[in-house]
């Protein structure tokens, strides 16, 4: 008996972890994204491209991720047996590109954006591959610098009409605090990150978290006492000088001072105590964005997050020498995310799944529409026209469907009157027009 050959049938699905988007979500990430282009460079961030692979002693040096990041990292070998691995953030390929590159003119200032991978749990809002948008200034230690990230996101929000509030605070304070509060050195990291979970977790299960770390409930009782302390941005700086003595605590507050006077609007600036940033290489400023008061259906994780690392560049120079550098990253995802739930609030439940402006119908006049299509294009008016040669009814229900503004019908009749039909596919009103006049319609 012959061996039967089995067919193979291949199970369409995406790895796990993934995500497609269709042209209605590309739409809104497209939308956001050039947004960030814009407000990028018109604060003077320069574009930079990384590859998306790292050799993995990069991803891995001290003052990297750190190793809660690196139990994610995508890890491979290349056909030579070197390690590699996809990288977990634009950050650290960013001071590799600047630790390779001496003659660099300071500051230098980039932005980048694209994919970054982490083979983390996934749940809702989680997925192993994401995207960052970042922007980083090497070279400077002034407080101006990281000032610069905050307004920069409050012009993004701004634009976005986004209501975000910036928590901000300093990784020399909150060892400061740590100090005060006696925790030891080697249970530092320990409860930096159980307290970065403020924002996601019950308080309950962070205080037993510590617990489980070893940190006796009298000194989990002093942390949430001072980290919990509601107060203005002034009166906290006031109250933690009573607390440190001189030393790092207190630079951290200076700089946090000197970091608030640059703000001309402080109304959405918080210092945040507990602010902690999982990421190890942190050395001064970090901060996030939150939407203000969200509602039950909003998005509660963080729309951007950045800080202070003056050590990275440095480490991979494998030298003493420091190159200070500060940075913000805004999250793709969950801004994409409340952009549509903020449009869908706003009663108009249309989505749009094409960018055309308008869908051109010929009625036997193929060749006079594929001039007219020219003619919009060359205005900057996108426009699609009919390749299906297809009844009008259906072609105004393909418009219809995919949420196309405008059709413009052209019979030969209309063509030998000069004029067109452009119907506003919202309002169902037609108006019969010369091309000159659909421009305008169009273009306002």
């Amino acid at each position: 008996m012959g061996n039967e050959s089995k067919e193979f049938k291949l199970e369409l699905e995406r790895a796990k972890g993934t995500r497609d988007f269709p042209p209605e979500e590309m739409i809104v990430r497209q939308q956001v994204l050039d947004t960030l282009r814009t407000s990028f460079e018109l604060f003077g961030f320069n574009p930079l491209e990384t590859p998306i692979f790292e050799r993995f002693d990069v991803l891995a040096s001290k003052y990297a991720g750190g190793a809660e990041i690196l139990k994610e990292t995508f890890k491979m070998k290349d056909q030579g047996n070197r390690d590699l691995g996809l990288r977990y953030d634009l950050t650290v390929p960013a001071s590799r590109f600047v630790g390779m590159n001496p003659s660099l003119k300071m500051p230098f200032k980039r932005y980048q954006m694209g994919p970054v991978f982490r083979d983390g749990p996934i749940k809702l809002g989680r997925y192993r591959e994401f995207w960052q948008c970042d922007v980083d200034t090497f070279g400077s230690k002034n407080m101006l610098a990281d000032a610069e990230c905050i307004m920069l996101a409050q012009s993004v929000f701004k634009k976005l009409n986004l209501d975000v509030v910036i928590e901000v605070s300093n990784r020399k304070v909150l060892d400061g605090i740590l100090t005060y509060c006696e925790i030891s050195e080697e249970k530092r990291v320990d409860v930096i990150t159980a307290i970065d979970k403020l924002k996601k977790v019950n308080i309950k299960d962070v205080e037993k978290e510590l617990q489980e770390k070893g940190i006796p409930s009298e000194l989990i009782d002093r942390l949430f006492r001072v980290i919990k302390t509601t107060a203005t941005n002034e009166e906290k700086i006031a109250k933690l000088k009573q607390l440190f003595p001189p030393g790092p605590a207190c630079e951290g507050l200076k700089e946090m001072q000197d970091l608030l006077s640059y703000l001309d609007d402080q109304s959405n600036v918080v210092f945040e105590l507990g602010l902690a940033r999982g990421l190890a290489y942190y050395t001064g400023t970090v901060f996030e964005g939150f939407l203000r008061n969200p509602k039950e259906d909003d998005v509660k994780s963080s729309l951007c997050g950045g800080g202070r690392y003056d050590k990275m560049v440095g480490n991979f120079l494998q030298s003493n020498k420091e190159v200070p550098a500060v940075g913000l990253s805004f999250g793709i995802e969950p801004i994409t995310e409340q952009m549509k739930i903020n449009k869908q609030r706003s009663g108009d439940g249309r989505v749009q799944k094409s960018v055309a402006q308008v869908f051109i119908i010929p009625i036997q006049t193929v060749p006079f529409c594929l001039q007219v299509a020219g003619i919009l294009r060359k205005e900057g008016i996108n426009t699609e026209i009919d390749l299906m040669d297809r009844a009008i009814t259906k072609n105004l229900n393909y418009a219809n469907v995919l949420n196309i503004p405008f059709v413009l019908i052209a019979g030969t009749e209309e063509v030998q009157k000069n004029r067109l039909k452009l119907k506003n596919m919202k309002s169902g009103e037609e108006q019969m027009l010369t091309l000159a006049e659909v421009v305008k319609v169009l273009q306002s």
